[in-house]
């Protein structure tokens, strides 16, 4: 059946269909046992990144103290900062 109101129109797929997805509501609560973990990766580069990369650290003034220390080592100004946590997902219901 095609979708447009034109019924002259040709269909161009006959195996199109429609399709319609509920959304699931979902909680996200942060596991109070895990420590959040933060890395950086310089970026600063014109051929290539610089690519130093901290190691895990779990405070967000820890990531900002090894960033600055590697920024007056080298004078390098840009990083790529990744923070991960332990979620906890509490599901809801279906809408």
């Amino acid at each position: 059946m095609p979708d447009s109101a034109d019924t002259n129109a040709p269909v161009r797929d006959s195996a199109r269909g429609r399709y319609r997805f509920r959304e699931y509501q979902v909680t996200t609560v942060p596991d109070p046992m895990a420590l959040p973990a933060f890395t950086a990766v310089c970026v600063t580069g014109e051929e290539r990144n610089c690519a130093a990369t901290s190691h895990t650290l779990h405070t967000s003034d820890e990531l900002t103290r090894w960033i600055a220390e590697h920024c007056a080592r080298t004078g390098h100004q840009d990083y790529e900062q990744t923070v991960r946590a332990i979620l906890h997902a509490e599901p809801g219901a279906w809408q």
